[in-house]
């Protein structure tokens, strides 16, 4: 399982768009990006890379996604956890039932491509 936490100078309305909002994804760089951030909508990320769907959604506080990538016959688990504090936004990230062999890859991942990313992104 892989945990991490960021904390971006940015407010929660800002993280939230960054995670949901495909034209917001595409221009921290997981494009081409598809997203519907309501319960079921499915996603797509760097092309078709990433895929899944939503299954819990609650606007600014959690995303919870089923991912696939590659040929995984099952799908792992993404949660966003998002807490305000003051200016900054908290977040948490669990991963769960990444293939093993994968799990070192996705551990550098969120943090150079992913949630890294967005931190850089949102506080240019």
């Amino acid at each position: 399982m892989i945990k991490q936490t960021y904390r971006i100078n940015a407010t929660i309305d800002e993280v939230w768009d960054a995670l949901t909002n495909p034209e917001t994804m595409e221009d921290w760089g997981a494009g081409p990006a598809e997203m519907d951030d309501s319960e079921d909508g499915e996603f797509s990320l760097w092309g078709g890379d990433i895929w899944g769907k939503n299954i819990e959604v609650e606007a600014n506080k959690k995303l919870v996604q089923e991912w696939y990538g590659g040929d995984w016959e099952e799908p792992s688990y993404v949660t966003f956890a998002l807490i305000e504090e003051g200016d900054l936004t908290i977040v948490e990230l669990t991963h769960e039932n990444v293939p093993e062999d994968e799990e070192e890859e996705f551990e550098d991942g969120w943090s150079d491509y992913y949630l890294g990313a967005i931190k850089e992104y949102l506080e240019e």
